[in-house]
């Protein structure tokens, strides 16, 4: 079986839970932006959790498939339609051989995850089939998909039409959107007055959000205490000597733009981090459209576990349907 690629819509690529494991050497984890979404497209139509999905960023694709297949669709509202027959959200349908798979213009949230049964079956790449294009790696040829191609999909296992995720476990960002941030790394660079600010201020995504990092406009400029620069920081009050970037890091060149490292991200540099969005939130990041109003909300690691712990919650009970 195989997907024909009739329009790839908007940034669209293979993506699963992603490579852990080579940070080190320079190697994001990658995956799924929203990683909840994900497994829970997976599981809707048979697959393992960490199977390869498609995810597609505001413009979904248009997608022909030569057998039938289960499917479902998670993340971002964004109309569903089968040869133009409406389909629902987070629900298994049916899509049988030769029928074609579209999707009208987004609504709400950024992206969707797009999940067939037996997965979409490209080669593994360290692990992964998840797509690093900035690297070339994994996914259909190392790229986001495009006209022509042909998805390989795997061998589809048991699903239940008109299986559905419950509203309530639909996680989605508010508005304004809140992110959790626990304070650290190189706190102590910032004065109190811009400490204070940043957690104060209304910030919005820019336009520059992307799967390496989002970017914030709108804040009040940060401003950081006086020190010598150490050797190779550079004159810049905001630039260190080079360190790991650890995954939902916060940077914030110049003290003007925060910028929330993601999931393709490079793993070290030369900006000072403030601080860290908790695990739990990550995923919500890659459902913020550009503009959306949104608060950095300050927590402790207890509260940063207890979210963790939640989140882990949500996903059992997301699990127990099946």
């Amino acid at each position: 079986m195989a997907i024909k690629v009739l329009h790839q819509g908007l940034a669209t690529s293979v993506q699963d839970l992603g490579r852990p494991g080579y940070f080190h050497l320079g190697i994001p984890l990658g995956g799924a932006m929203d990683r909840l979404a994900m497994k829970a497209a997976n599981l809707l139509v048979g697959n393992e959790e960490g199977a390869a999905g498609l995810e597609a960023v505001f413009i979904g694709p248009k997608l022909e498939f030569t057998e039938d297949a289960m499917v479902a669709v998670t993340g971002a509202d964004m109309p569903i339609k089968v040869d133009g027959e409406e389909k629902p959200g987070w629900t298994a349908f049916k899509v049988k051989a030769g029928q074609v798979l579209t999707f009208d213009f987004l609504k709400t949230g950024a992206r969707i995850y797009i999940a067939v049964s037996g997965g979409i079956d490209v080669p593994l790449a360290l692990g992964s089939r998840s797509t690093y294009a900035i690297g070339a790696l994994g996914g259909f040829k190392g790229r986001p998909i495009a006209i022509g191609d042909e998805l390989p999909v795997g061998t589809a296992g048991k699903a239940v039409e008109g299986k559905s995720i419950p509203e309530n476990l639909r996680r989605r960002p508010g508005m304004p959107a809140e992110l959790r941030v626990l304070p650290g790394l190189y706190w102590h660079r910032l004065t109190d007055e811009a400490g204070r600010n940043f957690f104060e201020d209304t910030w919005k995504v820019a336009p520059e959000a992307d799967r390496m990092g989002y970017r914030f406009r709108g804040g009040r400029k940060l401003d950081f205490v006086d020190r010598v620069p150490p050797f190779g920081a550079g004159s810049d009050p905001s630039n260190i000597v080079d360190a790991c970037y650890p995954y939902g890091s916060i940077q914030v060149p110049g003290g003007t733009e925060p910028i929330i490292l993601h999931r393709d991200a490079v793993s070290g540099g030369g900006y000072f981090m403030l601080g860290t969005v908790i695990s739990a939130d990550m995923d919500l990041i890659g459902q913020l459209q550009p503009h959306t109003p949104t608060r950095f909300v300050k927590v402790d690691m207890e509260t940063a576990l207890t979210a963790r712990k939640d989140r882990a919650a949500l996903v059992d009970q997301i699990r127990a349907l099946f």
